[in-house]
């Protein structure tokens, strides 16, 4: 698949990724939220974007803030 699976989180998970990784939102990379992905998930400025992409030797997950 070329385009990884996507997901915006709700406010809990998104406190709790950051209180797991101990990071804050400007710390993770970042998404705009006038990125074709953004808007086909209704994404605004804030929240927490969780990416799970599988390259066929594993599943790997990686998170993106989405930003003005």
């Amino acid at each position: 698949m070329l385009v990884p699976e996507m997901k915006v989180l709700s406010d809990a998970e998104k406190t709790k990724v950051l209180s797991k990784y101990r990071i804050n939102e400007h710390q993770l990379p970042k998404m705009y939220s006038k990125d074709p992905a953004a808007v086909a998930l209704k994404a605004t400025a804030g929240n927490l974007i969780k990416v799970e992409r599988n390259d066929g030797t594993g599943k790997y997950t990686t998170y993106r803030i989405v930003v003005e």
